[in-house]
């Protein structure tokens, strides 16, 4: 796969639809890989019109891991620029889900000039309390480390599948096989505890973005689930009044996470802010 460059930081990403002319880059949430945009959302965006863009964040996957040094969520949103530099891509719906959200928003307010349209899923405008709130077992889900995957690798599976559970949603579960193979594949594929601590610091760094939210004039649709019990829907409410003209999409049986039953519905927030943006050119 490709591979951009921001500074010393290396960062994998992936295409799909390359001859679409507009691109959307998906932005993924804390800890998470780019694999948690599976290949057959991707590949919706594409039957939509559009180029999707997926990367792994520094820290995460297979991008650089940055053991002993540190960072702002504004280091995280000139990665998302790299990307689109390296792809060639001057302008770029960009779409992010919890943390994702959280970069989604920085990179509207640092490069609004890059930002054709924003969907920030499932986030808030800061990380501090109570704009972003969490019930104390999804709070768990984040403030828990997972049993040693090299000691117990059953247990480990079995704490990823328990936490999915936790933070999932409720209209829309997972089954055993589905879960506990994601959990798998994605520790093969990557596994790197350390820099889930950094990533936290970064989000923590960047405090409340409200006031700089206010000045954006960046079409954008805020999406968030009803049900989320790890950033609960009083994130994407002030997240949308924050944000000029933004429209609010709460979305019934919706957690944390984003399975197959609600690709379509993200997907439709995704192009309805597109089509903002086309409305307003």
């Amino acid at each position: 796969m490709p591979r951009a460059k921001n500074g010393r930081v290396e960062l994998e990403y992936e295409t799909f639809g390359d001859a679409n002319p507009e691109t959307v880059i998906l932005i993924n949430g804390l800890g998470s890989q780019m694999t948690r945009w599976p290949v057959p959302f991707c590949e919706k965006l594409v039957a939509r019109g559009f180029r999707a863009i997926r990367m792994d964040n520094r820290d995460v996957g297979l991008s650089s891991w940055l053991d002993g040094g540190s960072y702002v969520l504004k280091d995280m949103a000139n990665d998302v620029i790299a990307v689109l530099d390296a792809a060639g891509v001057k302008k770029a719906h960009v779409a992010g889900v919890s943390m994702g959200g959280m970069i989604t928003q920085r990179v509207a307010i640092d490069h609004p000039d890059r930002v054709l349209s924003m969907t920030s899923i499932m986030a808030a405008p800061a990380a501090n309390p109570p704009i972003l709130q969490s019930t104390p077992a999804a709070a768990a889900v984040l403030n828990v480390a997972p049993p040693d995957p090299e000691a117990d690798f059953e247990a480990f599976v079995a704490h990823g599948i328990r936490n999915a559970r936790t933070i999932g949603s409720p209209a829309y579960p997972w089954d055993e096989d589905q879960l506990r193979q994601r959990v798998v594949s994605e520790y093969r594929r990557a596994f790197n505890p350390s820099g889930v601590v950094r990533q936290r610091q970064a989000i923590g760094a960047d405090g409340d973005r409200t006031e700089e939210l206010k000045t954006l004039k960046v079409p954008a649709v805020v999406a968030h689930g009803a049900d989320d019990p790890l950033v609960m829907p009083i994130g994407g409410e002030l997240t949308a009044k924050a944000i000029p003209g933004a429209e609010l999409r709460i979305i019934p049986g919706m957690g944390h996470d984003l399975p197959p039953g609600l690709y379509d519905t993200v997907i439709d927030a995704i192009v309805a802010a597109a089509s903002r943006a086309k409305q307003a050119a």
